[in-house]
């Protein structure tokens, strides 16, 4: 009951890097590895939002005024 305690007052943060303190170093490589994973999946499912919004907006972008503003850029 106390350890309980003592977790709910932990910070995500810590109670991960207890967990990950106690495994052998094989296995806190593989956490390592799924931890990157987890950060450029993320990264790549911000991107793939921006493209599907591309076809939202490309209708106002895709117009010949639009081509003649930006030819001489």
């Amino acid at each position: 009951m106390v350890e309980r305690v003592r977790l709910c007052e932990m910070s995500t943060q810590e109670l991960i890097e207890k967990e990950v303190a106690n495994l052998p170093e094989t296995l806190q490589r593989e956490v390592y590895d799924f931890v990157r994973f987890l950060r450029f999946k993320n990264v790549d499912e911000q991107f793939n939002g921006l493209l599907l919004s591309e076809s939202a907006v490309g209708k106002d972008w895709n117009i010949s005024e639009e081509d003649a503003a930006w030819a001489n850029l």
